[in-house]
């Protein structure tokens, strides 16, 4: 695979605590050179960030980040002005404590709401699989199905570890036709990242990516 079209599926990502709107701009300049699906950026720089690409690039913001206990209420108030704001996709960060306590339907009605709030825009569910035993990883699986949403994603790049080869393959498995599967967190070579499309995944969370063509270029 060309590393243009690897990177035509890469959520060029920027979310650390730290990052200033200098920081943010060169990762929308870089996301719109390399052709990057979207930028990920924190919800306070959407509006901005919206103004300065003018169309030439999609803007991803997160939800419930990075931890995901927020109220369900909160997580779709912060969807809604996201939405306001200019974001044409959508990474919500999934309650893992109601899933440890198997509270699936609250889960799926959660889903379901911010999904709807998201007014048509894409929305990426984040499961965070690190923290999940198999069995868990399977029933997001399905209830990230029934509720609707575009994508299932593995990792916030905030817990433990990020995405692997084996979870991934996983969550093809039990994911239905119409779910998407974002692979984030810790991919950092190009043969990592067609690992993953190749077992499933067809956007992928990262900035490492891009960074490794900018140190090509700089050689050429």
């Amino acid at each position: 695979m060309e590393k243009k079209d690897i990177l035509s599926k890469v959520d060029h990502t920027l979310l650390a605590q730290s990052a200033t709107w200098e920081e943010i701009r060169q990762i929308l300049d870089d996301g719109i050179k390399y052709g990057t699906a979207s930028a990920c950026i924190p919800a306070a720089y959407v509006r901005q960030a919206v103004g300065y690409v003018e169309g030439k690039l999609p803007i991803c913001t997160v939800i419930g980040f990075p931890n995901g206990y927020s109220t369900t209420a909160v997580k779709a108030y912060e969807t809604k002005d996201a939405v306001a704001n200019g974001a044409m996709e959508i990474d919500m960060v999934i309650n893992i404590g109601w899933l440890k306590d198997r509270r699936y339907e609250e889960i799926k009605e959660e889903i379901r709401q911010v999904h709807q709030a998201c007014e048509g825009r894409i929305l990426k569910v984040i499961i965070e699989t690190c923290l999940l035993t198999d069995e868990e990883k399977k029933k997001m699986c399905e209830i990230v199905t029934e509720a609707g949403a575009e994508f299932i994603k593995t990792s916030t790049g905030f817990s433990s570890a990020g995405a692997t080869f084996s979870d991934i393959a996983l969550m093809r498995e039990h994911t239905g036709s119409n779910v998407k599967i974002k692979a984030a967190g810790g991919i950092s070579s190009f043969e990592d990242a067609e690992e993953f499309l190749r077992l499933g995944a067809d956007r992928l969370g990262t900035s490492r990516l891009v960074k490794l063509m900018q140190q090509h270029d700089t050689k050429a």
